[in-house]
């Protein structure tokens, strides 16, 4: 559905060089309702990159010790997603 290349980017580093192996995935279902539960709840359009983070976090808190700080950078902006959302959603 969706394809996010982002090692293509100048900057980006490329973390299968990084000693930490482990790598985590969403869905692009879940990452679409992250999508919709955040526009819905927070009036915030986040971008489909930034969806997928969302998705993963919530699978990645309730693993966390109590107190444990986590941030999540909205990167991009949604706005340019909302017609690839409306078509792959039931709104």
């Amino acid at each position: 559905m969706f394809n996010v290349n982002s090692l293509d980017y100048t900057g980006v580093l490329d973390l299968s060089i990084v000693s930490l192996k482990r790598w985590d995935g969403v869905t692009d279902e879940e990452a679409l309702e992250a999508f919709k539960r955040v526009s819905r709840l927070e009036g915030i359009i986040p971008a489909l990159e930034t969806s997928h983070a969302l998705a993963h976090l919530e699978k990645l808190c309730p693993t966390l010790p109590d107190g444990a700080r986590v941030v999540l950078n909205f990167s991009g902006r949604g706005d340019k997603d909302v017609q690839t959302a409306i078509k792959n959603l039931e709104v």
